[in-house]
C-alpha cells in the first residue's frame, strides 16, 4: 500500500522544482498509519537501482526494509511500523551500475549523530511550544532597512564553554540562560550564528555542512535549538542564520554522488568542483536540486522561527572562473565567466522567501562589484536585502593597521566607501574571517603600544557606527581579545576584569545604545541624504567630520573623527545648526580607558562661517578618538530602539553578565 503522505501532486510539485516544503514530505517522518505508529520514510535518488533502509531497528540488514520507487519523480519510499523517534538510520543506494554508492545520511533528516558518527536520526519537530507570537507578529520592522541592526556574529562551540568540565560546549539550553542576557546587556539588536546545519568536521566552522536540515547535535537536540531561538525573541533579539548553499563537502556519507550518479552536482570538475576547498557544487540548474536549496532556507525559518539568512560566498556561486586559472573554467552559453544558473536560483531564493516571510532579510556576503545586489530581481537585481560591505571593511583595516604618522599618505581609504556607500543596502563586517590564519584578532591589528592599540580600536569602531550601514561584529571583538578565535576553546572573557578591555567593552555598549537611539544613524542609510561631509580633506591632520540625519530634520548627528596620535585643540569646523551641541560619544573618555580630553559635555557655535555652513564649532579632538554631537533641539526617544527592552544610558555603571568571568 502507498502511504498517502507523498501524494502525486507532491511528486509533481518535485519533479517540476515549485515543490517549497519538500521537507514535510521527504525524509523521515513518524506517523501512523492503519492505527499502526511508525515511520515514513522518503528518498529522491533517481537513478538509483535499489534504496533501502538500514539502521538500528533492522542491525543495518538492507535486505530488511528495501524502498518502492515512484517512477514520476524518481523518489523511493515506505513505511516501516516500529521504528520510534530517536533511531538511527542510512539510506543504501545502489547506483544503475549494480554498486553501492555507499551507505548515505538522509539529505532531510531532521537530526543526526555527533561526530565521528554519521548516521541520521528520526526526530520529531513537532512538540515543542513557541512563547514568540508578539516577537513574529512584529518582524516585519525588525530587519527593515530604516531600523537599527547591530549583529553579533556567534560560533556556538567557542563562544563559551564550561571550564570546569574539561572546556566542554555549552549545549542550546545552557547558551539560552547566558546568551540571552549577554546581547541584551551589550545592547545588540541581532545574533548571527555560524552555519548549524550538521557537519562531520570542528574545523570547519560549520561552512562544509552534510545534514542541510539537522541542527547540529553537538549541543543538543531540535527542541533545544527551538527554545534557544525563543528565549532570544522573548529577549528582543532577531537571529540570522549563517546559510551555505555555495558547496558541500565529498565525504562518502553526504550528498555527493548519492545515487551512484552526479545528482546534487555537476558531472563535469569544471562546474563541480571547488579548487580551492576541494568541495562539490551544487547544479543550480537542476530544478530538483533548486527545490531542495529553497526548501531548506524556507525550513530555518519556518520551523525554527529564524529571522535572516546570511549566505555565504556568493561571490563563488556567481562566477564560473572563481578560484580557477585561465583553461580550467568552462564559459557560459555566451561565452562570458557569469554562473546564468546561479543567478537565477539566487533570485528565486530571495522571492520566495520575501513572499512567504515578508520581513526576513537574506544578506549576501558578495566580495566583488557585482552590480544591483540589493535590488528587486525585476528590475534586473538578484533581490538580497543587505551585501556585506567588504571593501569598506578591507580599507578600514588597512587604514587602522599603519602607524599615524603614515596614514596622511592613504586617506582615501577611509573616504572612498562614500563614493559608493548608495549603490546597494550594507552591512559594515567585522566577521570571523578578519580574526584567523594569522590575520591577527582586531585588537592586535592596531598599531602602537598598549593603550595606542586600544585607542585606535576604539576610534574604529565609533567611525564605523557613525558610517552608513548596519554594524556587524565578531564575539570577542567587542572586548578585545589578544589573540586569534580559535574555534576549540572559550573567548578570554577573564580579560574583562582588565580595566582596557572593560573599558573597550563599555564603548562597544554605549555605542549599540546611541546607534540605538538617534534615528540619524540608521533610517537613511542606502540614501545620500542621511550622510553629509563637513570635511573629508585634512588628509595632514588625519580628521574627517560628517553629518548623519535622520528623516525628521530635528535629528542630526555630527561626528569628528582624529585618526592622529596627537590631540587638535581649538579644531574648528562648519555646522548646520546653531546653538549647543550635545556631546553624546568620546571615545577617549575615562571610562572607556581614554585619556579624558573632551568637550566638557557640549560646545556651542559661533557665527564664524566655515565649510560652507553658516556657523562652525571650536572642538577639542582627542588623540585617536572619535566624538559624536547632537544637534541642538533634537527631540531623540530612546523607544527608537528595535529591541522590547530599553538600552542603558551611555557610560551606565552596570555590571556585566555572568559569561564575563568565565575562561576555558
Amino acid at each position: 500500500m502507498t502511504d498517502p503522505l507523498l501524494t502525486n501532486f507532491d511528486l509533481h510539485l518535485l519533479a517540476e522544482g515549485t515543490h517549497y516544503r519538500t521537507y514535510e514530505k521527504l525524509g523521515a517522518h513518524p506517523r501512523e498509519v492503519n492505527g499502526v505508529a511508525g515511520v515514513h520514510f522518503a528518498v529522491w535518488a533517481p537513478n538509483a537501482s535499489r534504496v533501502s533502509v538500514v539502521g538500528d531497528f533492522n542491525a543495518w540488514d538492507p535486505s530488511a526494509h528495501p524502498l518502492t520507487r515512484r517512477h514520476e519523480a524518481g523518489v523511493w519510499e515506505a513505511f516501516i511500523p516500529g521504528v520510534k523517534t530517536g533511531a538511527l538510520y542510512k539510506y543504501r543506494v545502489v547506483g544503475p551500475d549494480g554498486r553501492a554508492s555507499g551507505d548515505k545520511a538522509d539529505p532531510y533528516g531532521f537530526a543526526a549523530e555527533i561526530r565521528p558518527q554519521t548516521a541520521s536520526k528520526v526526530a520529531e519537530l513537532d512538540g515543542y511550544e513557541w512563547h514568540d507570537a508578539n516577537w513574529i507578529a512584529a518582524r516585519a520592522t525588525h530587519g527593515a532597512n530604516t531600523h537599527p541592526m547591530s549583529i553579533y556574529e556567534v560560533h556556538l562551540g567557542s563562544w563559551q564553554r564550561v571550564p570546569d568540565e574539561n572546556g566542554r560546549w555549552l549545549t542550546y539550553r545552557e547558551m539560552a540562560s547566558q546568551l540571552p542576557d549577554y546581547l541584551d546587556y551589550m545592547g545588540y539588536t541581532h545574533v548571527e550564528l555560524l552555519p548549524l546545519s550538521e557537519h562531520p568536521f570542528d574545523g570547519s566552522w560549520g561552512y562544509q555542512t552534510i545534514g542541510y536540515f539537522a541542527p547540529t547535535s553537538r549541543f543538543g537536540g531540535p527542541h533545544d535549538l527551538m527554545y534557544l531561538i525563543d528565549t532570544l525573541h522573548q529577549r528582543g533579539i532577531g537571529v540570522i542564520l549563517d546559510w551555505v548553499p555555495a558547496h558541500f563537502p565529498r565525504d562518502g556519507h553526504g550528498l555527493g554522488y548519492f545515487d551512484g550518479t552526479h545528482l546534487y552536482e555537476h558531472a563535469s570538475a569544471q562546474l563541480g568542483l571547488h579548487p580551492q576547498w576541494d568541495t562539490f557544487i551544487f547544479n543550480y540548474g537542476r530544478l530538483e536540486v533548486r527545490n531542495f536549496l529553497i526548501s531548506n532556507a524556507l525550513f530555518w525559518i519556518d520551523r525554527y522561527h529564524v529571522d535572516g539568512l546570511r549566505v555565504d560566498a556568493v561571490a563563488s556561486m556567481l562566477y564560473l572562473d572563481f578560484g580557477r586559472n585561465p583553461g580550467d573554467w568552462t564559459p557560459n552559453r555566451y561565452g562570458g565567466r557569469e554562473s546564468l544558473e546561479a543567478i537565477d536560483f539566487l533570485r528565486l531564493l530571495n522571492e520566495r522567501v520575501h513572499a512567504e516571510y515578508p520581513g526576513v532579510p537574506v544578506m549576501a556576503e558578495e566580495s566583488t562589484s557585482w552590480p544591483m545586489v540589493t535590488r528587486p530581481s525585476a528590475v534586473g537585481g538578484l533581490g538580497f536585502d543587505f551585501k556585506w560591505n567588504m571593501g569598506w571593511m578591507h580599507d578600514m583595516l588597512a587604514y587602522m593597521a599603519m602607524d599615524p604618522v603614515y596614514r596622511r599618505y592613504h586617506h582615501n581609504l577611509i573616504t572612498f566607501s562614500l563614493m559608493y556607500a548608495y549603490s546597494e543596502r550594507f552591512v559594515l563586517p567585522f566577521s570571523h574571517d578578519e580574526v584567523v590564519h594569522l590575520k591577527k584578532s582586531m585588537l592586535s591589528k592596531m598599531p602602537g603600544d598598549v593603550w595606542q592599540k586600544f585607542a585606535n580600536l576604539r576610534a574604529l569602531y565609533g567611525y564605523m557606527y557613525g558610517h552608513p550601514g548596519k554594524k556587524l561584529m565578531f564575539m570577542g571583538d567587542e572586548f578585545g581579545q589578544w589573540r586569534e578565535w580559535n574555534h576549540d576553546v572559550s573567548l578570554d572573557w577573564h580579560l574583562t576584569n582588565d580595566r582596557m578591555h572593560a573599558g573597550l567593552q563599555t564603548w562597544v555598549r554605549d555605542l549599540n545604545a546611541v546607534y540605538a537611539q538617534e534615528p540619524a544613524l540608521y533610517e537613511r542609510d542606502d540614501s545620500p541624504d542621511g550622510f553629509e561631509w563637513i570635511d573629508c580633506s585634512d588628509h595632514e591632520g588625519n580628521v574627517v567630520s560628517f553629518v548623519r540625519r535622520g528623516a525628521d530634520p530635528e535629528h542630526v548627528v555630527l561626528f569628528a573623527c582624529n585618526f592622529s596620535a596627537v590631540p587638535r585643540h581649538d579644531y574648528r569646523i562648519g555646522a548646520p545648526v546653531s546653538g549647543v551641541w550635545t556631546e553624546i560619544l568620546n571615545s577617549d573618555a575615562t571610562i572607556y580607558g581614554g585619556s579624558g580630553l573632551g568637550n566638557l559635555g557640549a560646545v556651542e557655535t559661533s557665527p564664524t562661517l566655515l565649510h560652507g555652513r553658516p556657523c562652525s564649532l571650536s572642538l577639542t579632538l582627542p588623540p585617536l578618538a572619535v566624538v559624536a554631537f547632537r544637534a541642538p533641539r533634537a527631540a531623540i526617544s530612546p523607544t527608537t530602539s528595535s529591541t522590547a527592552y530599553p538600552h542603558p544610558t551611555p557610560g551606565e555603571a552596570r555590571p556585566a553578565p555572568s559569561p564575563a568571568p568565565a575562561t576555558g
